[in-house]
């Protein structure tokens, strides 16, 4: 067998029980695609019909990882959770995830596990190297994601050396934006890969190895991925470009920088009605930290990056409390400040409890924002949200609406479960007009007004919005692409073109089991990743070019199947009022994209090879090798 890869997938049929081992693909079809992402969405192509729904038994769900996962490239973490979309139900879901459950599944010889059809009651799946059982999850059924963590390592007897991903009473609930999580700081959120879990009657699955990856040239491999983690916190030269992400969250990072992005007025913050507000609200945030908080960073496999942390409040009502937070601020501010928390302790309290009830806080605290803004213009009162009062600011409301919505109980039950274009739909044109998504789906939660290229990215992402191509705007560079300078912000000029290249990119790294933040930025970060997947698989030839190839095909892989599950060129535009409109201060004052968008998702278009329809042309297709797939 090729290094790198364990050889075997895992495939389990809940309605029958049957568990069984499937090879991968051969070496021609596995170079096409590699891992992670690309491979399961090679598998939603051939598996998949366009009727078919995110939560339909027959509808395959998939816990994949890539070549690189479990070894000592940098950060060899990540988990790639592949189903159809369940908020953008044409799309296809690729949701992210780190901790150590990817390079476990690893150790313990599989690179993936694809599970279909529906148990007859809640189950978790049991992986110890190469016994694999199904086991009762009844007992645990209605917990949340950490209490169920923490009991089924009591049931399994390890508590250091098992990996638990999970879902919690949202995926049970099949909520929109029903999450993933594992190892407690980490978590799966976009396209409600967790509502898709749980429409499985899966709550949970476990797993530990103890086997070590083969390389095809060990010793190569190891020189090539120490020089990768070294670039990852290099000083840069004038004229290379900023620091890459991951040393700007390196130890919890966030806490330290948070000022940074409400400099740019890119804090999400009162349903993105007030961006000054962002700036006191994450000084208090980073302030807090320095003087009252423990911080303690929580890497992830192989990692030196730890952007995510344990956060210990020592004083006031929430003294004692850890909270177990992942690495940026998107959660902090889609759960808190987007409804006005300017508390730091509450901001931590309730960002814990959203990851606690396992739901992404872009879908459901954008619900909040929506209701919380239209309450403070009167437009929603007490008699309609059943007596709970949602000023801004209101901690234990927000509390209550997350239950709610877990429940089918109350107001949250009644309008907010019903995801967000759903629960618009209910209140009403001024809800309509207000309410934060992309096609259904709730964006990375920054206020992304002020970074074109970001928006843009988000617009034309192909697993519904999430993270793909982020052009320039923001944070850092891409010095392997040619950009070594931040984009001058307000201007269409070059926009579409970064972010076809930084997409391409980022799909790249998508397939290799790596955590983003070991290669957002990184200078080299294209060779040396190119160069470490020959050294591990033992494929001649493998090179930079060849890695963005197999970029641009995944691009066109999502398209393929959004094409074929009933999307349109209008879909692209599907983008709420809010996210178009100019700000009335900040940095983006009186800018808008609007007027520009058309003219740029056409030019995208054009950097894809795609017709004016959004279809990739028969010429694309053949030069991505997918020649008749459309």
């Amino acid at each position: 067998m090729l290094g790198g890869y364990a050889g075997k997938l895992l495939r389990v049929n809940l309605s029958t029980g049957r568990c069984e081992n499937e090879p991968l693909p051969d070496e021609t079809e596995l170079r096409k695609y590699v891992g992670g992402i690309g491979l399961a969405m090679r598998m939603i192509i051939d598996e998949t019909h366009a009727g078919m729904k995110a939560t339909d038994p027959d509808a395959p769900f998939m816990m994949m990882n890539g070549p690189l996962a479990g070894t000592s490239a940098p950060s060899s973490s990540n988990l790639a959770i592949v189903s159809l979309n369940y908020d953008t139900p044409y799309a296809v879901a690729t949701g992210h995830s780190h901790g150590f459950w990817a390079a476990y599944l690893k150790h313990a010889g599989y690179d993936g596990i694809v599970f279909t059809g529906k148990a007859d009651k809640p189950v978790y799946l049991w992986v110890d190297d190469d016994k694999v059982e199904i086991r009762d999850a009844s007992h645990i059924w209605g917990k949340d994601t950490r209490e169920t963590e923490r009991l089924i390592k009591r049931e399994l007897g390890d508590e250091e050396k098992i990996s638990v991903a999970c879902i919690g009473p949202a995926g049970e609930a099949m909520l929109h934006g029903a999450s993933v999580k594992n190892d407690r700081n980490h978590g799966a959120h976009k396209g409600g890969v967790g509502a898709v879990m749980g429409s499985k009657n899966l709550k949970a699955l476990a797993v530990r190895g103890t086997g070590t990856p083969a390389l095809a040239d060990a010793n190569g491999f190891a020189d090539v991925t120490k020089k990768w983690d070294d670039a990852i916190t290099a000083e840069r030269k004038p004229g290379e470009g900023m620091p890459a992400v991951g040393s700007l969250l390196k130890d919890g990072g966030i806490t330290r920088i948070y000022t940074f992005v409400a400099a740019e007025s890119m804090i999400g913050c009162k349903n993105l009605t007030d961006p000054n507000w962002g700036e006191g609200y994450a000084q208090k945030f980073v302030d807090r930290a320095a003087e009252d908080w423990t911080v303690t960073p929580k890497e992830s496999y192989n990692c030196n990056i730890a952007c995510a942390y344990d956060c210990t409040i020592n004083s006031g009502k929430f003294a004692g409390f850890t909270a177990s937070m992942c690495g940026g601020g998107e959660n902090i501010e889609g759960a808190a400040a987007m409804i006005g928390i300017d508390n730091p302790d509450e901001a931590l309290a309730l960002t814990d409890y959203f990851d606690s009830m396992g739901i992404d806080s872009s879908v459901a605290g954008a619900l909040m924002g929506m209701c919380y803004e239209l309450y403070e213009r009167e437009l929603l009162s007490p008699q309609d949200t059943g007596g709970l009062e949602l000023n801004w600011g209101n901690f234990e409301s927000a509390m209550t609406l997350i239950d709610q919505m877990c429940t089918g109980e109350g107001f949250g039950g009644r309008v907010l479960a019903k995801g967000l274009k759903e629960a618009a739909a209910l209140l009403g044109p001024p809800a309509e007009a207000c309410v934060l998504h992309i096609r259904g789906g709730g964006i990375n939660l920054h206020d992304w007004r002020p970074a074109w290229s970001v928006l843009l990215g988000q617009i034309v992402a192909g697993a519904g919005v999430c993270w793909q191509g982020p052009g320039v705007d923001a944070w850092t560079t891409e010095p392997d692409l040619g950009y070594t300078e931040i984009a001058e912000p307000f201007v269409t000029e070059g926009k579409a073109e970064a972010v076809a290249k930084t997409q391409a990119k980022k799909l790249w790294e998508d397939s290799l089991g790596v955590c983003w933040f070991a290669c957002w930025g990184v200078k080299d970060v294209v060779p040396n990743s190119a160069k470490a997947i020959s050294l591990a698989t033992g494929w001649d030839g493998f090179d930079a070019e060849e890695a963005l190839a197999v970029g641009e095909r995944l691009i066109n892989m999502q398209r393929i199947i959004a094409i074929k599950r009933g999307f349109t060129s209008a879909d692209e535009f599907d983008v709420s009022d809010r996210l178009l409109e100019a700000p009335t201060e900040g940095k983006a004052a009186g800018k808008t994209i609007k007027p520009h968008l058309k003219g740029m998702v056409h030019e995208y278009y054009g950097h894809m090879g795609w017709e004016e329809s959004g279809r990739p042309s028969a010429a694309t297709l053949e030069r991505v090798g997918l020649a008749g797939e459309l």
